[in-house]
């Protein structure tokens, strides 16, 4: 099984940086330059996504959580560990199989399961994942395309398109996501369950979400915080799902504040 592709950048204790679902490391760029200064930033590809392979073998969230533990493992021994919306499941599997290793977890637009059910009533209905699939189906890039147009919509219309232009660049310099490992996207997001596990996570753990996110609901991101025994609440009210890309300085303060203690 080869290593994922990542990237570091800065001196210090280490961060771990989980992309979303479709994107790659490159939508870090302006996190990982003001957090270089204090920090060693390490930033992979998803499998399948950007210049990491996929590997057809290791289709399940364990054997995906191990490849991005393995690729991890030569470079640092423990670490502070933020994801991204499906990278944010990734992180949640990885703090769960690998408790020792999480010095503090940072969770942006991440739910533990993404559709609605009982007793989870803030999760969303399944048309969007139908939506994204029957793209995906016809094509590669209308359902990535369409992805990226929901990571903008509903934040401030001055900072929208500013994440809409971050994420097609980071596709244009850094490469598209593998048609399959779209498509194990959707499946694991649609199959997920972690709420289970929650109880059993121990690292200080920051969430943040943006109040008006038409992917991840604010709603469900309170209620993982509210299910964790020791985290912080953030929501950026006029962000949408990426508030590292919408504002940028203030998403920034505030990781290197919970970073620091």
């Amino acid at each position: 099984m080869s290593a994922l592709h990542f990237e570091t950048r800065g001196r210090g204790k280490d961060l771990v940086l989980l992309h979303g679902w479709g994107l790659n490391l490159r939508v870090w760029d302006e996190l990982a330059r003001a957090l270089a200064r204090t920090r060693r930033v390490i930033a992979i590809d998803l499998p399948g996504h950007g210049r990491s392979d996929w590997d057809p073998r290791a289709v399940t969230p364990a054997a995906q959580a191990w490849r991005v533990h393995a690729t991890l493992a030569p470079l640092t021994e423990r670490y502070a560990l933020l994801g991204w919306s499906l990278g944010g499941q990734f992180a949640l599997d990885l703090a769960a199989a690998m408790p020792a290793a999480i010095e503090r977890l940072v969770l942006v637009a991440t739910t533990p399961r993404f559709l609605a059910a009982p007793g989870w009533r803030c999760g969303m209905a399944p048309a969007l994942l139908t939506r994204l699939a029957e793209r995906l189906r016809h094509g590669r890039d209308a359902a990535v395309e369409e992805f990226l147009a929901l990571c903008a919509r509903g934040g401030a219309p001055r900072t929208a398109g500013r994440v809409l232009e971050a994420l097609r660049a980071a596709l244009a310099r850094h490469g598209a996501a593998h048609p399959e490992a779209l498509a194990n996207g959707l499946e694991r997001l649609a199959q997920c369950d972690l709420r289970a596990a929650l109880p059993q996570l121990r690292a200080p753990t920051l969430v943040i979400a943006g109040r008006h996110d038409r992917i991840t609901r604010a709603a469900a991101s309170r209620a993982l915080a509210a299910r964790l025994g020791d985290a912080r609440y953030v929501e950026f009210a006029g962000a949408a799902h990426a508030p590292f890309l919408s504002h940028p300085a203030r998403f920034a303060q505030t990781l290197a504040g919970f970073l620091r203690g």
